[in-house]
């Protein structure tokens, strides 16, 4: 073993060289398919343990070889250098991580156990390699001396950066340590998913009969019936997990008793006694991360991670909340008052408005006020049209075009494959999409890559990038198709948003492209392109009834667009709140986190004042964002943070008068989406916009400010 591995290297249950075995094993032979696609039928759960540790070894060779170059650093032979080792791992672990997220089973989850750590203990061993940070040291430290370019020289402060936050600078017992620290949030983060997964997978509310299924439109049965066919249920129609079934069935089920039960299992996932409970999980990770934000010299994780931003403080991120909260809780009090009328009524008024009804009560007051009816609208969304209106706006502001190849392999049936050329007829990428909701899927929606675009591949060539967007859509029946909420839409654009930022990237080294941003600046490119699914020419366009071909109506469009701040003081209520328990369970400073995380949740909530019957978007013992190793621990507050950015930057739209303005749209393309990381985020929104961001246009898009001469409803 080199003697510059401080840290222990992995373990796993075949580590051995097997050549025979390794010629044999798919992950590890050169893919003869198309644009070097995975060869998802051949790859099997038993190949990914031996591959991985094949990868893990040929990896450490590549960087012994960087460290123990005789010849003097400089950036060829030691930057870009490192910029192209572990391809191989990289190539295995993409298409792993996929599958374990979006196509997994009970061999994938237990080989998923297993490698955890062992990959842990690789990164460790990586990032904390004595004799490459000692040559990376010395480049950084005279990096304003050398004639690089500005892409070379943020390569090297970002490359040099993730040493240092990897422990590179740790000595020692510390170091060792810190490897430790490592190693058990892997086991851990990955238990904490994997129990989620279990929840979501294992329960479902069957409907027995006509009773049940009060209230529910056409839509909701359809999918609660073809959601009973998918998971082999005895009941005609059930409730799952999944969002885009649970929400509707919130929204319109008129079964008070149910519709509490659904609510119940909903937030109470990771929360009950056995193999599953997240409870002691979480408390676990949270302690893990104090200790690692210690041997780093900050008094909590939220600081240590929030270093890395571009908030950097604590005191940025509350300043940011701290503006909106207030704001969001006279809003949630005057959408409150219009529930409560609508109750009394209804003859409801002498009950509760519990966390159960108000989704439902909600829609009632859509209803009225606005003509604004979520049932009589999902007609017009049928999911292939969104997909083209997506599309159609890539090639309107970009040039993309998106051409579906059947024949290129898929890990499931329900992908769809695209080639994706720009307007001079080049690829310049591969789309995967995956749509819809199953049991062996994690919940939530997702972007992400098996392959990042880059000019400094192994060999001197360039590579095009393979984008993944996952979303968790409830399949319609055999006979009629997917339609989609309003809510579904927005986030089909937001992850396309994110897709398109992997797709557009235009740089050369894969250390910096694609979405490989700050975390509070990777939500700007997917949020912003949410406005385009909201565009009225863009529903005129697309929005087409299913069944007649009739474009969505042109007062529907308008009564749509005023009722678009309707109930956001209960989301943005929802989404504040968890972000505050976020920080604070991330800023706490004692070395042990508390006994009890559910009461603490409570405590804050309370301290916070969340009004009753409105919840938060997602409790500690189900928060996958923060313990699922997604990496937005202390960081939840980015999606408010990034729609700043995307209300200001969409503006400059607006203020042209044409949402696809061809000079804005290539301002968009070449600072916000091509650019990856190669500039400090703060000068990409700039250089975009033509000044920094105000916050103003984000309060207006939520209805959080009064508009001076607006009329009144």
């Amino acid at each position: 073993m080199p003697a510059s591995f401080v840290t222990s290297l992995p373990t796993m249950s075949n580590t051995r060289p097997d050549t025979a075995h390794d010629a044999a094993n798919p992950l590890l032979q050169s893919w003869q398919t198309p644009h070097g696609l995975p060869p998802f039928d051949r790859i099997r759960p038993e190949h990914f343990e031996p591959a991985l540790a094949h990868a893990m070894a040929e990896h450490r060779r590549e960087v012994d070889a960087i460290a123990d170059n005789p010849s003097a650093p400089d950036f060829d032979n030691t930057v870009a250098a490192f910029d192209r080792t572990g391809r191989l791992l990289s190539r295995i672990e993409s298409v792993f991580y996929n599958l374990t997220a979006s196509e997994t089973n009970d061999a994938l989850q237990a080989v998923q156990r297993a490698v955890a750590a062992p990959l842990a203990a690789h990164g460790n061993a990586i990032y904390m390699h004595a004799g490459l940070f000692r040559r990376l040291d010395a480049l950084h430290a005279r990096r304003e001396s050398e004639a690089w370019t500005a892409e070379q020289k943020r390569l090297l402060e970002r490359m040099h950066l993730d040493f240092v936050r990897s422990g590179a600078r740790l000595q020692g017992e510390e170091q060792r340590r810190y490897g430790e620290i490592m190693e058990e949030l892997a086991r851990q983060t990955t238990r904490f998913g994997q129990n989620v997964l279990h929840d979501e997978a294992t329960w479902q509310l069957p409907l027995a009969g006509e009773a049940d299924l009060a209230g529910l439109p056409d839509f909701v049965r359809a999918t609660a019936a073809q959601a009973a066919r998918d998971r082999g249920a005895s009941a005609t129609h059930i409730i799952t997990l999944s969002r885009s079934l649970i929400v509707p069935f919130l929204t319109f089920s008129e079964r008070r008793d149910l519709r509490e039960q659904a609510w119940r299992a909903w937030v109470g996932r990771g929360e009950h006694d056995g193999e599953h409970d997240n409870r002691p999980v979480a408390r676990e990770i949270l302690r893990l991360r104090n200790a690692q934000a210690r041997l780093h010299g900050h008094a909590s994780y939220a600081d240590y991670a929030l270093t890395d931003t571009m908030a950097g403080t604590q005191a940025a991120v509350k300043g940011l909340l701290d503006d909106v909260w207030p704001r969001a809780l006279d809003a949630v009090e005057r959408e409150r008052r219009m529930l409560r009328e609508a109750m009394v009524d209804a003859g409801a008024g002498a009950q509760a408005l519990e966390d159960w009804d108000w989704r439902y009560w909600a829609e009632k007051v859509r209803v009225a006020r606005y003509a604004v009816d979520d049932a009589a609208l999902k007609p017009y969304f049928r999911l292939e049209n969104m997909v083209a209106a997506a599309f159609d706006c890539a090639q309107r502001l970009f040039g993309l075009r998106f051409t579906h190849r059947a024949d290129l392999p898929v890990y499931h049936p329900d992908v769809k494959a695209y080639e994706v050329h720009d307007a001079a007829g080049a690829l310049v990428g591969i789309f995967l999409q995956d749509n819809f909701a199953r049991p062996t899927k994690r919940s939530g929606a997702w972007m992400s890559s098996l392959r990042w675009q880059n000019r400094n591949a192994p060999g001197g060539h360039a590579e095009l990038p393979v984008i993944l967007n996952n979303n968790n859509f409830a399949k319609g029946s055999p006979d009629e198709p997917t339609l989609l909420s309003s809510d579904d839409v927005r986030t089909l654009f937001h992850e396309f948003g994110h897709g398109l930022h992997g797709l557009l990237s235009n740089v050369t080294y894969e250390r910096l492209s694609g979405t490989q941003v700050l975390r509070d600046f990777v939500e700007l490119p997917s949020q912003i392109f949410e406005h385009w699914g909201e565009d009225p020419a863009v529903l005129a366009r697309h929005a087409r009834h299913w069944q007649t071909g009739e474009p969505l109506p042109a007062e529907q469009i308008e009564r749509l667009r005023r009722a678009r701040q309707f109930n956001q003081g209960y989301e943005t209520v929802r989404y504040c709140a968890s972000a505050l328990v976020d920080m604070a369970a991330h800023a706490l400073q004692d070395v042990e986190p508390p006994q009890d995380l559910c009461a603490f949740e409570r405590a804050e909530l309370a301290r916070l004042g969340l009004p009753h019957g409105v919840g938060l978007n997602h409790r500690l013992v189900h928060f996958q964002h923060l313990f699922s190793g997604s990496g937005y621990a202390a960081g939840y507050y980015v999606y408010m943070w990034a729609e700043v950015l995307d209300a200001d930057g969409y503006d400059a739209f607006v203020e042209a008068g044409d949402p696809f303005d061809p000079r804005v749209a290539q301002a968009l393309a070449r600072f916000i989406y091509s650019s990856g990381n190669t500039l400090a985020p703060g000068l990409a929104f700039e250089a975009f916009r033509g000044r920094a961001p105000q916050v103003l246009p984000m309060l207006r898009q939520r209805g959080l400010v009064e508009e001076v001469g607006a009329p009144a409803d």
